[in-house]
């Protein structure tokens, strides 16, 4: 095992904490080991010939000292700790805005629980940062290697606890603080760098001692300050910044709780990335002196025996991966979602990136960019031929196996007090004044003297002569944060977004998937910039200008695909049957370009990715005969393929044929409806889909009918919608071959117990004859009649109402059933039962109000002064037959007895024939009485006669 022999280079040191464990423990014990355990992991990493750089995740002083040792070193072989199946699409980073982050993304499983689906891990990369400074020296520096050696992505998820516990090392899912906090969706987050106590009295010790609120302000304070001195006596070069960082690495990782399975997950990945450089090194001969080792400072002070390139071999077997299908790309990032994302405070990533910033230029060290990478400066032609014909310089001198303490120095020297910069403090609290007045608070100059001073007071009550951005944040919120926010930000807020703000990353057009390009071409007619964050309305008039056609459809189907508002029509619609000719929409894909993107790892087209969609939802094993019919409708309206309707049609008789329940029937019947006008309109002849499923429909719903009808599980809308298919497609039925003696025998068996049903049952047979109208009016009259059933009225009243969904005719029956509990009903009665009424209609029968108010407008007069004389239909009189009036010329009329009531329009068509007999009248005897046809016209009947005799 590397390093089991101690140096003489840390002698010093460990008896210093000997006899400080001597002091404080009063004897050898647990803290000696612990103390002395520290140094030997710094002593062992520092000894290591391979060079290893430790770093924190997103830390400007790693940053800053990745630079430097970079332009210092020039190694040829950079290792980095990401994942290794990542690598190909680093190079795509000089096509984008940071902060993005990559991705990879599986949506099928195989080999992982389906309830995992889908899969997705991320690792966000910002300029200030250790691992982009590596990225963008390795691939702009001719004869350099980026060697990415930690597991990938399918290791992650084999070895994921998400059975047992949450995800750890910082890969837990995000909150949702704000909008920008979700770009990175359900992710997983793998960090470079997660260095964070693991043991929470520790954490908490830290921050009370502090005197700091959260994690980041206490890093930024103890840890990056003094590594960012790069000036005087307290300058930190490369030898103390790593036996620092290896002493913070290793100080948090033996201080950690035994949490056996999170350790076994960190040790096992250590042994896989000193497994992958040991084979690196062992296929290309590179010199250990001449590459760097990028990984986090927990990670570097390992202690399994594979530490090291001569470390153990040939114990740890790396496992194969699944059979999962893995996508990768590019999504858009942002400081607010890496801050959820690993549970960091609010803004401090924002504040780290403008201390990053501020750090270059007081060092004057020149960081890496990737040449062509969107807001770096375009550098002259020469230095850009310069800089691309300069190979890799030689390696630096391999420092001594025993490199010198200057942990030892850092730790007794005492803290610098930086000077108070009182025209940066000032320009602060100006700004965030001004920033306070935009956004709505009554804040003055009296405001921004006051926290000037708070600021300077808040830092010396926390021992510490400038005042830091958090100090100032604090400051900022006491001073002139009001009871209510009278805008849409807070003054915490505020100071985020003057500190820098939380800046959002845009993935480049040569970066993104070919969906998402073909996307852009498509709809690139429009003249819009919609790569471009925000909302673009965009006007679509397609009678001017049919290419725009195009786009519509386009637009149409990303509506369906994407997530809501990313294109949201204002105005049009697409129906079946239907298409406007004119359009408006509000487009925001550049806010929504993760959800792009990630429709890019499913197809290379929409169509694809939508006809793969329908196919998943009807295949599906929770498919519905519903979500079946819904999957036709969408391939009809945004695919226009007759194939694939027809396809998933037939496949909606056999999930029809497989169920057993009418959950679904309400939405069944909708959509077949739709399809089926749609067709009628469209189509010389049906499919033969639907005329299959017509009839296999009939058949199903008039078997489930009876058991419907008792079963307490299915609502009365689920059975009114059973009889809406009965007794609405029964034509259709009846033509294909069905039997109507099978619906009555279904309703006849029929015997329900529940007040709506039974009216249901009662609707249905006054639509099949069995029941006539004035019966179903004494049945009503009898239930008000009786005091026991007057409380269950409006239960009856449901099911009369949900009946006008099968049988819209009986309108007025309704009317009159609620107008006659209105009228005869006492208000002891009446009044308790309203509420009643009211939200039992509501809850059961909201979609069918309209219906009855209609109805009810029809019957009842308009005007409140006609009330008083109106009688209602229902209790109007027959009328009685009008007495026989005689025709023109003493005609008694007899059978029907309109046309001689009403001779002028026959006079006038006799009249254009050239017939002027006039009207016969009846004077004669009984015989003459009848029809005269035959008598006129004997030739038929002696015909008859003569057949009749021969018979």
């Amino acid at each position: 095992m590397s390093g089991d022999r101690e140096s003489t280079s840390f002698a010093a040191l460990r008896g210093q904490l000997q006899e400080a464990a001597a002091v404080f423990a009063g004897g050898p014990d647990a803290l000696e080991g612990i103390l002395l355990g520290l140094v030997d992991d710094v002593d062992r990493a520092v000894r290591e010939p391979l060079e290893i750089f430790p770093v924190c995740h997103h830390s400007p002083a790693s940053a800053t000292a990745m630079a430097r040792r970079l332009r210092e070193k020039q190694p040829k072989v950079v290792y980095l700790e990401l994942c290794e199946d990542l690598a190909p699409l680093l190079a795509e980073l000089r096509n984008c805005r940071l902060p993005v982050a990559v991705q990879a993304f599986a949506g099928d499983v195989d080999g992982f629980p389906k309830e995992w689906a889908p899969l997705s891990v991320v690792a966000p990369i910002t300029e200030a940062s250790a691992e982009y400074q590596a990225i963008a020296y390795a691939l702009d520096t001719p004869g350099v290697e980026l060697v990415l050696v930690d597991r990938s992505a399918d290791h992650v998820f084999q070895w994921d606890g998400r059975h047992e516990q949450a995800p750890d090392e910082g890969e837990t899912a995000q909150d949702a603080r704000a909008p920008e906090a979700g770009l990175h969706g359900e992710a997983v987050g793998v960090e470079i760098g997660d260095l964070r106590p693991r043991f929470a009295e520790l954490e908490e010790h830290l921050l009370r001692h502090g005197k700091v609120r959260h994690w980041s302000e206490w890093w930024h304070q103890y840890v990056e300050v003094p590594l960012g001195e790069s000036s005087g006596d307290a300058a930190v070069d490369h030898d103390t910044y790593r036996q620092v960082m290896f002493l913070v690495g290793s100080l948090f990782r033996r201080l950690a709780p035994g949490d056996g399975a999170r350790v076994r997950v960190d040790e096992d990945r250590e042994r896989y990335m000193w497994t992958r450089m040991r084979e690196h090194l062992d296929a290309t001969g590179t010199d250990p002196a001449d590459c760097l080792y990028v990984c986090g400072a927990f990670h570097a002070a390992s202690r399994v025996e594979e530490f090291g390139v001569r470390g153990r071999t040939g114990t740890f077997t790396i496992s194969p991966r699944t059979a999962t299908s893995w996508q990768y790309g590019l999504i858009p990032s942002s400081h607010a979602a890496i801050e959820a994302q690993f549970g960091l405070a609010a803004g401090s990533v924002s504040i780290a990136s403008t201390e990053w910033a501020k750090g270059l230029k007081r060092t004057r060290v020149k960081p890496y960019r990737l040449a062509g990478q969107a807001g770096a400066k375009k550098a002259t032609a020469k230095k850009a031929v310069a800089k691309k014909a300069a190979p890799a310089g030689p390696a630096a001198p391999v420092a001594a196996p025993a490199a010198a303490d200057r942990l030892s120095g850092f730790l007794r020297r005492p803290p610098v007090l930086d000077a108070l910069d009182e025209a940066e403090l000032l320009g602060w609290s100006v700004e965030i004044v001004r920033a306070a007045r935009r956004g709505g608070y009554l804040a003055s100059t009296a405001d921004a003297v006051a926290v000037f001073e708070t600021s300077i007071l808040l830092a010396g009550m926390r021992d510490r002569a400038k005042p830091t951005p958090y100090d100032f944040q604090d400051a900022a919120v006491t001073c002139i944060e009001k009871d209510v926010v009278p805008g849409r930000r807070d003054v915490r807020r505020l100071v985020e977004i003057m500190m820098g703000g939380d800046r959002i990353g845009q993935v480049g057009y040569e970066a993104l998937p070919p969906l998402a390009r073909d996307v852009h071409d498509r709809l690139e007619p429009l003249g819009l910039r919609l790569q471009q964050r925000g909302v673009r309305r965009a006007l679509l008039d397609m009678a001017s200008r049919p290419e725009l056609r195009a786009c519509s459809d386009v637009l149409w189907m990303l509506r369906r695909l994407m997530p809501h508002g990313a294109a949201r029509p204002i105005m049009g619609e697409r129906r079946l049957g239907e298409r406007s000719i004119q359009e408006s929409w509000d487009l925001a894909l550049g806010t929504h370009q993760r959800a792009l993107i990630e429709l890019g790892y499913e197809g290379v087209s929409v169509e694809q990715v939508l006809e793969q969609r329908l196919r998943r939802d009807a295949y599906g094993p929770g498919a519905t005969t519903a979500t079946v019919l819904a999957a036709v409708e969408d391939a009809t309206l945004y695919l226009g393929s007759r194939r694939l309707a027809d396809e998933l049609g037939t496949h909606a008789l056999k999930v029809l044929a497989a169920e057993r329940g009418v959950d679904g029937a309400p939405e069944v019947l909708r959509r077949v409806r739709a399809l089926l006008a749609y067709y009628r309109t469209s189509e010389p002849v049906l499919p033969s889909w639907i005329e299959s499923f017509v009839k296999s429909g009939y058949a199903h719903y008039c078997t489930l009918l009876p058991t419907a009808f008792q079963d307490e599980d299915a609502t009365v809308g689920q059975v009114a919608a059973m009889l809406g298919f009965l007794f609405s497609m029964e034509s259709l039925a009846l033509s294909l071959g069905c039997d109507r003696t099978q619906l009555e025998l279904a309703v006849g068996q029929s015997h329900p117990e529940d007040p709506s049903k039974t009216a249901l049952l009662w609707a249905a047979q006054v639509q099949l004859g069995t029941l006539t109208r004035g019966e179903l009016r004494d049945r009503c009259d009898a239930l008000l009649a009786d005091p026991l059933v007057v409380p269950a009225y409006p239960r009856y009243l449901s099911g009369f109402v949900h009946a006008l969904e099968p049988v819209p005719g009986l309108a007025d029956v309704v009317v009159e059933a609620v107008s006659n509990a209105f009228g005869r009903l006492p208000d002891a009665v009446l009044l308790p039962w309203l509420p009643l009424l009211v939200t039992t209609l509501r809850s059961n029968a909201a979609e069918l109000a309209p219906l009855l108010i209609r109805e009810a407008g029809r019957i009842f007069p308009a005007r409140l002064a006609a009330l008083d004389a109106w009688v209602p239909p229902w209790r109007t009189p027959p009328a009685v037959p009008a007495s026989r009036r005689s025709a023109p010329g003493g005609h008694a009329p007899r059978g029907a007895a309109l046309l001689p009531l009403h001779p002028a329009a026959c006079d006038a068509l006799a009249g254009l024939l050239g017939c002027d007999e006039g009207w016969t009248t009846d004077s004669g005897g009984p015989s003459e009485r009848g029809a005269l046809l035959t008598t006129r016209h004997p030739a038929a009947a002696k015909a008859w006669e003569a057949v009749l005799a021969r018979a």
